[in-house]
């Protein structure tokens, strides 16, 4: 018994945060619906029908994109994000890696007309959801631009370059996993040691009450 508790800790030890703070933040809580694309990363079904997420996969998945986009000059980051409770996480995410946040509303031709004054040219974009954010997803995509996407258990990520397996939909789970990436980023760049912490809470990236939007 002893034996089996070591395992785990040196497996704990081995990921970016605790188990704990996964599931007690929801981050493993996926749909009722699973695409095909999905099913690698769901851990089991409840019996009330939800998918649950492997919790290493999702801090797997943290690491590689977090690595991924510290290539990338932080002005050539675009992170997009339509759903309410992901606006907070976004900004607070951008402020501290340096990215350039849209919320709210993607105005068409902003990855694809140049012409239009709120055109912009990242190297990158990340999505908090590819079905609410399709169109930042098809702009990108037809432009050549990769995509990076938080993805609940019920996305087909046919666009999708980087898929990082989450709940992209609950408040909590939404600030946690952008406090993760920002530290991994930061970690990642030599901007903090390899297990150095940010200062700022997960409770900062925590979206405010829904009708404050």
């Amino acid at each position: 018994m002893s034996e089996g508790r070591e395992e785990s800790g040196r497996e704990e030890g081995l990921m970016l945060a605790s188990a704990e703070l996964y599931i007690s933040s929801g981050l493993h809580i996926g749909t009722r619906f699973k695409s095909k694309y999905m099913e690698r990363f769901i851990y089991k079904t409840r019996p009330d029908g939800i998918n649950i997420i492997d919790v290493k996969k999702i801090d797997e998945r943290i690491r590689i994109a977090a690595k991924f986009l510290s290539y990338y000059s932080p002005s050539k980051i675009l992170v997009v994000a339509s759903r309410a409770y992901a606006i907070q996480p976004v900004k607070k995410f951008c402020e501290i890696v340096g990215a350039v946040p849209i919320t709210g509303r993607f105005m068409p031709g902003t990855l694809t007309n140049p012409h239009l004054p709120y055109y912009v040219e990242p190297d990158v974009v990340f999505v908090n959801d590819p079905a609410a954010d399709i169109q930042a997803v098809e702009e990108a995509s037809r432009v050549g631009i990769p995509v990076v996407a938080l993805c609940d258990t019920e996305h087909s990520c046919s666009e999708i370059d980087l898929a990082i397996p989450v709940n992209n939909k609950g408040k909590r789970a939404l600030a946690t996993v952008y406090w993760l990436l920002a530290r991994q980023i930061l970690r990642e760049r030599g901007d903090i040691p390899p297990d150095g912490d940010l200062q700022v809470p997960i409770e900062e990236f925590e979206a405010k009450l829904l009708e404050e939007y």
